[in-house]
């Protein structure tokens, strides 16, 4: 979902999480993408998801000094905008000039979107034939609340910066994790706090996207009811024992295995909605990455509920970095997936 301008080389992906903001700029040497800059910084919840005038305002300030901790000078900035806060479909239509494509979009938009037509800003991409239709054509219609990036866009220029680009994380996500030139159909696995991205990919598009609304907090509230201990305990046990059912009796396994099986059965059904749709293409690779992808067992737990080879994301992979820096990068990949992808774009 682009907004502004295209033909800028000079940018810095930004990622504005529920519990973080983090930045990437990347240089480029003729085709390789160089990391030059990159750096978090924790915020409240209640900072990153308030709507008053205060909250905002401290939102741009934190902005604003994570740019300084990082010695970012760019003024110009690809943003991620939350998957949850963003419609995507796929859907196919009739073959049609590039026209009258556009006008039965958007005459179609409207009986799709959850938002008027008038108040949503609207992309669309042309993914190829119809898996079910040769007569039809298969498209991708993205649409968000002007208000979202309004808001955003107000925040961020406040600052003095100029935003080239607002995309759904989702997008961003799978520019980072898939290997380039990748044609066989993939899942990514983005586990935040609150809510889980899933994109299925095939030949480089999105085929489906979905945003659920389970991630380590419904975690970790499981393990504080069902052991009856405090916040803090309960991330650490969470996070230190994950679904290991050897570690503490396995109490953290069966503390947390029925929440962590309500987001498996959300990958379940789509991964079996993507292949009543594409029935000659299998999911051949899980990749996951966020908050959950270090727990131990969890991966392991995926890959034989499923079948499939699972992979820890990488949000590095697309990117050159002095080896030297190799520890310290993949110490924190599973957080910067977004913005890695963000500041891959090819403006």
């Amino acid at each position: 979902m682009q907004l502004l301008s295209g033909g800028i080389h000079d940018f810095f992906g930004l990622d504005i999480g529920t519990s973080a903001i983090r930045v990437v700029e990347l240089a480029s040497r003729g085709d390789v993408k160089t990391l030059a800059k990159y750096g978090n910084v924790p915020i409240d919840r209640k900072v990153s998801t308030s709507d008053s005038k205060a909250d905002k305002q401290k939102l741009s300030q934190i902005v604003r000094e994570l740019l300084a901790t990082t010695n970012i000078t760019s003024k110009n900035v690809a943003v991620g905008i939350p998957s949850s806060k963003v419609f995507t479909a796929v859907f196919d239509v009739d073959r049609l000039n590039s026209d009258e494509l556009g006008k039965t979009l958007k005459y179609q938009a409207d009986s799709m979107i959850p938002t008027p037509v008038d108040e949503s800003k609207i992309d669309w991409a042309l993914l190829g034939d119809s898996p079910v239709d040769k007569t039809k054509v298969e498209i991708l219609l993205s649409s968000v609340h002007n208000k979202l990036v309004e808001e955003r866009l107000d925040l961020l220029e406040s600052i003095g910066l100029n935003v080239i680009a607002f995309e759904p994380d989702n997008l961003a996500l799978i520019r980072a994790m898939m290997p380039p030139n990748s044609t066989e159909p993939q899942m990514v696995l983005d586990i935040g706090l609150t809510s889980t991205d899933l994109v299925i990919v095939k030949n480089g598009a999105p085929l489906l996207t979905r945003a659920i609304p389970t991630g380590t907090e419904a975690f970790v509230k499981a393990a504080i009811q069902n052991l009856s201990i405090d916040q803090s305990q309960a991330e650490q046990f969470v996070f230190k024992f994950g679904l290991s059912k050897e570690k503490l009796e396995g109490q953290i396994h069966q503390a947390i295995i029925g929440t962590v099986d309500i987001l498996v059965a959300e990958i379940e059904k789509s991964i079996k909605f993507f292949q009543s749709r594409y029935t000659d293409s299998a999911v051949q690779r899980i990749i996951v990455t966020g908050g959950a992808s270090t727990l131990p067992e969890f991966p392991l737990y995926i890959a034989n509920k499923f079948g499939i080879s699972v992979e820890i994301g990488n949000a590095w992979r697309n990117v050159s970095f002095d080896p030297s820096r190799q520890n310290e990068l993949l110490s924190v990949s599973n957080y910067y997936g977004v913005a890695a992808g963000l500041a891959e774009r090819e403006e």
